[in-house]
């Protein structure tokens, strides 16, 4: 039995599908309206250019890992986009109330005493409310067409790491958790870069010393993520234990979480504090979270998984190339009776 190639079967399209563009739209015509009528370059209308920004590198984050776990066959990848869908409904939900936040200064008035800055019947906030309330309302219902389709790709990939490191249970257990680890990697660049976009956009003056030391961290922190994926696929124990250092040291970014908060600061965070502190806490659990599944995949190196994180898996050929190869592909087939053909990596 041999995978289907990419995109070739109707739950891997749907798949694709069910990704919320109109989301995207609904945020657009929220931005359009806005910036229309108030300055987005001050501070607390700030949040809604954020908004955007953010919403536009989740859905192309979404789709890339949607297609990267196809390419790949990595069941538990699209198990992760599950959960990534998920948080991107309450992100959608927070939006509500922060963007509220940033344009209503009085909730007990009409456009015909202000129209950016009341809360009541004809006003700015009452036109874009509708388009807040949308994307979360179409992001819950494509997460259960998504739900439908991952279970239908399930029974589709679910042999692929038997295959890849055959029937011993151990050497199964360790490819799982070297997936998990690579999957995780992969959230950590987007939460990381979702707290330093808010942070570049909303909060940092850009002759701050803060703001610098965020810019610096950028390269540092994909740097990491990028050597840390390498050392876990070669085995390399040098670069994974530095990685695993400093990965544990990034974990001291939690500090920024206090400066929400803090009376001295809290009023420059006022419009983002609710996204700002989930992106924080969400990055810092998937680092630590990173750092332990880190740690137990080094546990594992040299221990006869190294090939398997390269190995392959047949495509099933398509029927021209089946009639074409004839007989010559009976006999090329191996001992286990998985015919040859074009293979593909689903590390």
């Amino acid at each position: 039995m041999a995978v289907e190639p990419l995109l070739a079967t109707r739950a891997q399209r749907a798949f694709i599908a069910t990704k919320a563009i109109v989301v995207l739209v609904m945020v657009g015509l929220t931005f359009h309206k806005v910036d229309d009528n108030v300055p987005l370059r001050l501070g607390r209308y700030k949040t809604v250019s954020c908004y955007l920004a953010l919403f536009a590198l989740a859905e192309l984050f979404e789709l890339f890992m949607a297609f990267d776990a196809l390419r790949l066959r990595n069941i538990i990848q699209l198990f992760g986009i599950l959960i990534f869908h998920g948080a991107l409904i309450v992100f959608a939900a927070l939006q509500i109330h922060q963007t509220k936040t940033a344009l209503v200064t009085d909730a007990g008035c009409d456009s015909s005493t202000s129209y950016v800055t009341c809360g009541g019947t004809g006003t700015l906030w009452s036109q874009i409310k509708p388009f807040l309330i949308v994307a979360p309302s179409v992001i819950g219902a494509s997460w259960f067409f998504m739900l439908f389709w991952i279970k239908q790709l399930y029974g589709e990939f679910g042999w692929a790491i038997f295959h890849v490191v055959g029937a011993n249970p151990k050497m199964k257990t360790m490819y799982q958790w070297y997936q998990i680890m690579i999957c995780l990697l992969k959230f950590d660049f987007f939460f990381f870069t979702g707290v330093t976009m808010q942070l570049l956009i909303i909060v940092l003056q850009r002759n701050s010393a803060e703001f610098g030391i965020t810019v610096a961290a950028i390269p540092v922190v994909l740097i990491l993520l990028i050597f840390c994926g390498i050392a876990v696929q070669r085995e390399i124990k040098s670069i994974m234990t530095i990685s695993l250092v400093m990965m544990l040291a990034s974990l001291s970014y939690l500090y920024k979480l206090v400066r929400f908060y803090q009376p001295a600061s809290r009023d420059q965070y006022l419009t983002t504090r609710a996204t700002l502190t989930t992106f924080t806490i969400v990055a810092f659990i998937l680092l630590l979270s990173t750092f332990a599944v880190g740690v137990r995949c080094f546990s594992d190196f040299d221990r006869g998984l190294q090939s398997s994180k390269t190995h392959s898996v047949p495509v099933r050929p398509s029927n021209s190339k089946v009639h074409s190869s004839g007989n010559m592909s009976q006999s090329q087939s191996n001992t286990s009776g998985i015919p040859l053909g074009p293979r593909i990596s689903i590390e």
